[in-house]
């Protein structure tokens, strides 16, 4: 007897404990938040809303993936604070009195947001100082040490000449080349605009932009021509006429070409007759032994064509003519007298 007593008295107890979080069969909601430091905090410890306990911390662990706030603190939350709890209320680590525990304070004074969902994030007050930001970008603040290392070095190449752009800088010799260089680009700068030389004409003289101002008005005074059908080249590019004899040329053409394909004509019998094909193919056949005969030397032709006495002997009595031309023009009583006999 005395210890059911016992138990009842400690289900009591248990319930005015709990009963500041919902009791102990009331649900509850998870939510979490992230902090840079745990401050103490442990499991179990209270979770206020504006100074009222509406759950507890159930896990603290570290979230390697947060850089400036690793701590994950989850929180069980009684159900009945829910509506009152806006998502976007801000928690925070607190410790009650100079040496007390350390809880999680929710201020929700300036939250307007709709009430947090199970699961959901609060936001933390806490700023990284400036410590941890060093700390998160020192693989940043390395490479830049690095940059301007190479960079230090590379001013003092240049300081030092080496390399092109060092050369360009301390070099004074480069400098005077490049100030002769723009002093002769002057000076070819003012021989052009001065008109002298061929580019100088180019670009002063007027007389090439004259002599192309009448050139292109020569060429719209042809290209009007031509449009207006002048001229032989108008008269091809607008006259119907040759359009016309150059489509009755063609019309003539295939005519002749139909009669010559059926066979008709002089021509069409050459490519269509057989019988007149031979008799030309004998006749070149025997032209080319003639010809071939004449070449060897053969016959009255040949002869006259290879031998060479004819040659000889025809410039024998050539010459002679030419002897007797000249005697008689020499003499000529001795060859034109004259005998008159009268019976």
């Amino acid at each position: 007897m005395l210890v059911l007593v016992a138990l009842v008295a400690l289900t009591a107890l248990v319930f005015l404990m709990s009963g500041n979080t919902g009791g102990f069969f009331t649900g509850k909601i998870t939510v979490r938040s992230y902090f840079e430091n745990s401050a103490g905090l442990k499991v179990g410890a209270p979770v206020n809303l504006d100074g009222v306990t509406i759950g507890s911390v159930k896990y603290i662990r570290i979230a390697p993936e947060r850089q400036l706030t690793p701590v994950e603190v989850i929180m069980h939350i009684s159900k009945k604070y829910q509506p009152m709890l806006k998502s976007d209320a801000k928690s925070s680590l607190d410790t009650i009195g100079v040496l007390g525990d350390t809880v999680v304070d929710i201020n929700g004074k300036f939250a307007t947001g709709k009430p947090i969902q199970n699961g959901g994030e609060l936001q933390t007050t806490e700023t990284p100082n400036l410590t941890d930001v060093i700390k998160s970008s020192q693989g940043t603040i390395e490479m830049l040490n690095t940059i301007l290392a190479k960079v230090d070095n590379l001013v003092d190449s240049l300081n030092s000449g080496k390399g092109s752009i060092g050369q360009l800088i301390n070099d004074p010799a480069l400098y005077n080349k490049a100030v002769n260089t723009l002093n002769q680009l002057q000076a070819l700068v003012n021989t052009v605009s001065s008109g002298k030389g061929t580019i100088g004409k180019l670009v002063s003289d007027d007389t090439l932009y004259n002599r192309a101002n009448d050139a292109v008005e020569h060429l719209q005074h042809i290209s009007a021509e031509l449009d207006s059908g002048q001229g032989s080249v108008g008269k091809l590019l607008k006259d119907p006429t040759l359009y016309n004899n150059l489509k009755q040329s063609t019309q003539n053409l295939n005519e002749i070409l139909a009669q010559v394909n059926s066979g008709k004509g002089a021509l069409g019998m050459m490519t269509k007759d057989q019988a007149f094909a031979n008799k030309l193919n004998n006749t070149v056949t025997q032209l080319n032994e003639i010809l071939t005969q004449v070449n060897s030397g053969q016959g009255t032709i040949g002869m006259l064509l290879k031998d060479d006495r004819l040659y000889n002997h025809t410039d024998d009595v050539m010459t002679s003519s030419s002897d007797l031309i000249k005697a008689i023009r020499k003499d000529p009583k001795k060859y034109l007298t004259i005998h008159l006999k009268i019976f």
